[in-house]
């Protein structure tokens, strides 16, 4: 099985659009979908923030990016669980 061009994965998204809105998703393909997706582009922007942790050397700033990505990833996580995250203090 391929990975979905571009094209292809915006002409999927628009469908299960159309599916949530329109009420025509019985089998929770459209809000799997959905999900699935801002989840993966959640986890891009953990993927990226590590590469360039390691790529840069290890900086005490890129790595206060990644746990911040990471913390941001685990929320949503617990918010899909229907769990409020813990509240965060300091910086």
């Amino acid at each position: 099985m391929g990975t979905p061009t571009k094209e292809e994965m915006a002409i999927a998204l628009d469908e299960a659009i159309r599916l949530r809105e329109q009420g025509g998703d019985d089998h929770f393909l459209g809000k799997s979908l959905l999900s699935l997706n801002y989840r993966f582009i959640e986890l891009e922007h953990v993927y990226q923030a590590l590469e360039h942790y390691l790529n840069s050397g290890q900086a005490t700033d890129d790595h206060a990016k990644l746990i911040k990505a990471i913390e941001h990833y685990r929320d949503l996580e617990l918010r899909a669980k229907g769990k409020e995250p813990e509240a965060k203090f300091g910086l």
